[in-house]
């Protein structure tokens, strides 16, 4: 049975980003060097990433590096989901 990073695309998470900031978002963009993200909604972003990758986020893994875009925040599950699998 496939995990949810590998059936979870990036136009999945531009969904949640779209509707959460209010404007549409590409999966390169980063919302939170253009001031359309604030720390409220990245506790947000990070509750959606735990649930829709079925992942826990752990304190070492919140560098704003893993979330600033939807494109880094697939790799991030995927690289999660895979060092949890090993």
């Amino acid at each position: 049975m496939p995990t949810a990073p590998a059936t979870t695309t990036v136009d999945d998470v531009l969904v949640f980003l779209t509707a959460a900031l209010g404007t549409e978002v590409g999966p390169d963009d980063d919302y939170f060097a253009t001031g359309l993200a604030d720390s409220l909604f990245a506790l947000e972003l990070v509750t959606f990433v735990e649930h829709r990758f079925q992942l826990t986020v752990e304190v070492e893994d919140l560098a704003i590096d893993n979330f600033r875009t939807a494109a880094r925040i697939i790799d991030f599950a995927r690289t999660r989901s895979g060092a949890a699998a090993s």
